[in-house]
């Protein structure tokens, strides 16, 4: 029990960190889940996790039934619970359900439809926007789950439930492999306080994030995040952008550039600082009024009438050349 209850304060921890890039840099965390697709090291990898899960499970249940066969019927004549004894370690059977339950929403929203869709070779489909999503388009799969109302109360339940579970499943591990003695036990119960707090908040702060940038589009809108879901449905791969579209650098955010211009129809930049860099070179100049450069304006999100011109005359001359 102890060995299967460090694996998972281990991994927890190592998935609170690779989440935490998701806030900082978006771009990075899908090649993190690209990585982390239907390859053999990350299956080999999820092949353990799950049995360590179930192991866990399985020795929690065990001794749960033995620890009631050993009470009998009527179990504990006095029921009052010392001070201290913790609340927690007198219900980790009941917060170990609840996180289960709460592993088991999680893993239907990204697992499921992230490396088993890319085991199984089956397309999910964002019932918004009737896309298909990239099995390596983590921060898509953000959106479509925090856009739901349920999602962040849920996912807050869970996490509160983690904590009491992992705050003394922290110390109590370390009794189990002897450290019991009153002078370790004490900083032991404080740095496992202090660790699993740290990775709970930042879970919480995670979860926050994503509900408000799931909330605005930002996943879905930002340039550079659907120039790199493009290059995955073309390639197969997620690959590398500048950093950005965080709900802290103003992309995604309408109010970013109120005096600018959206890119003339082009969903992907609407909501951009419209007529900069950070629109990317199909929004930026391509579009824009009086300029039609160099062929830019074949992009079929060009609305503005006189590149529209511009595409047809390129377009004839094309063919003139084609008939020669």
């Amino acid at each position: 029990m102890a060995l299967t209850g460090a694996f998972l304060v281990l991994f927890v921890t190592f998935h609170a960190l690779m989440n935490g890039v998701a806030m900082f840099w978006p771009a990075a965390y899908n090649v993190i889940c690209e990585f982390l697709g239907a390859n053999w090291y990350a299956l080999v990898g999820t092949l353990v996790l799950a049995a360590g899960v179930v192991l866990h499970i399985v020795f929690a249940t065990w001794l749960t039934l033995q620890n009631r066969k050993a009470r009998g019927v009527e179990r504990y004549a006095v029921t009052s619970r010392p001070k201290q004894v913790e609340w927690s370690s007198k219900n980790m059977l009941v917060l170990g359900i609840v996180v289960v339950a709460f592993m088991v929403i999680h893993f239907i929203q990204f697992w499921a439809k992230m490396q088993f869709a890319e085991i199984c070779e089956f397309d999910v489909v964002d019932t918004v926007s009737g896309e298909s999503v990239p099995a390596a388009a983590g921060t898509w799969f953000l959106e479509i789950a925090f856009r739901q109302w349920w999602t962040l109360p849920v996912y807050l339940i869970g996490f509160i439930a983690l904590w009491f579970h992992m705050t003394h499943g922290f110390w109590s591990m370390m009794q189990t492999v002897g450290w019991d003695n009153d002078t370790w036990m004490k900083r032991l119960k404080c740095i496992g306080n202090a660790w699993v707090t740290i990775v709970i908040g930042l879970f919480v702060a995670e979860a926050v994030v994503f509900t408000i940038q799931a909330n605005r589009n930002a996943y879905t809108t930002c340039p550079k995040l659907v120039n790199q879901y493009e290059a995955m449905a073309a390639e197969g791969k997620a690959v590398f952008a500048e950093p950005g579209c965080t709900m802290f650098d103003g992309c995604g955010n309408a109010a970013a550039c109120p005096d600018s211009k959206p890119c003339n129809g082009n969903a992907a930049c609407n909501k951009a600082v419209c007529g900069e860099a950070a629109c990317g070179m199909e929004c930026a100049g391509a579009c824009v009024e009086g300029n039609c450069a160099q062929g830019e304006c074949r992009n079929a999100n060009c609305t503005n009438a006189a590149c529209a011109s511009a595409e047809v005359e390129v377009a004839e001359t094309e063919t003139v050349i084609s008939n020669d």
